[in-house]
């Protein structure tokens, strides 16, 4: 299949990222694919193509960003990158009130200043080709929920900053779209849930008075929804659209029951809203 250009995808280990990974190599695109660990490389290398090339690439590592984007580029010789696809993000879920101020930090710092910082690396080779930007954010950068504020607030930025660059690269035409998934069958839920286990054992006794039962009642709500979400296939064909459609959306909602949770963000009065998502939970 003839070459259909050049794509970096940030954290194809897994998830999301490794189905478009995949996917992409099948359609014929050179693909870059972001991994941190050498054996997820040689685990994409045996799927597919020779045109797939893994790249280590830790968002949250500047001089790793740097390197990652040289090396891309020396490979494209002349050659400018079709597509960027910020994928990489982790999930920090705890109550605000007893958040480690570092974990808030580790958030934002690979959600929002990681997915600049390899825009940022990038972009001169994306210029070159008019390539596209495709964000991978979430229903939650529309919709906070309780225990997930932070990963809400990395998400809210990241719309944010979807807009600002859709019309700051408007003179260049380098079309940039935000992808919104609701629950998505990845292993990202469960290392989040792992992770909120061991913030939880480093709780207060105070902490677990005020927040345990309730903690209980969301983590066992996740663990409900996230076994109805939609596969990787949507958001896939959501990504494909955006690097190669003639007019690509700005927005691209997918998942089940998305974008009648949208809707009712976008339509219900706040309290009642916030009712809904209580009652969902299963909190008082």
């Amino acid at each position: 299949m003839a070459n259909k250009g050049a794509v970096v995808i940030t954290g194809a280990s897994t998830g999301i990222g490794e189905a478009c990974a995949l996917h992409l190599d099948k359609l014929g695109y050179r693909v870059f694919a972001g991994i941190r660990k050498a054996a997820d490389g040689e685990s994409l290398r045996r799927r597919a193509s020779d045109r797939l090339v893994p790249v280590r690439l830790d968002i949250s590592d500047e001089m790793e960003i740097r390197l990652a984007a040289y090396n891309v580029i020396e490979a494209l010789g002349g050659d400018g990158l079709a597509g960027l696809v910020n994928n990489a993000g982790v999930v920090v879920r705890g109550m605000l009130e007893f958040l480690p101020l570092d974990a808030l930090r580790h958030q934002l710092e690979v959600n929002v200043i990681g997915q600049i910082a390899v825009t940022q690396a990038f972009l001169p080779s994306l210029r070159k080709a008019r390539g596209r930007i495709v964000n991978i954010g979430s229903v939650s950068g529309l919709i906070s929920s309780p225990f997930t504020g932070a990963y809400a607030a990395s998400k809210f930025a990241l719309e944010a900053l979807t807009d600002a660059l859709r019309m700051e690269l408007r003179p260049w035409k380098i079309h940039v779209s935000i992808v919104e998934p609701g629950f998505i069958q990845t292993p990202i839920t469960n290392k989040s849930l792992e992770a909120a286990e061991d913030l939880r054992a480093q709780l207060s006794s105070e902490a677990l008075q005020l927040y345990g039962p309730a903690i209980r009642a969301v983590e066992n709500a996740v663990k409900r929804e996230s076994a109805k979400g939609a596969s990787t296939e949507v958001v896939v064909k959501a990504v494909v659209h955006a690097l190669a459609a003639r007019r690509p959306r700005t927005r691209y909602v997918v998942g089940a029951n998305s974008r009648l949770q949208i809707g009712f963000a976008r339509t219900l009065p706040d309290r009642w809203r916030d009712a809904l998502i209580i009652r969902q939970l299963g909190l008082k």
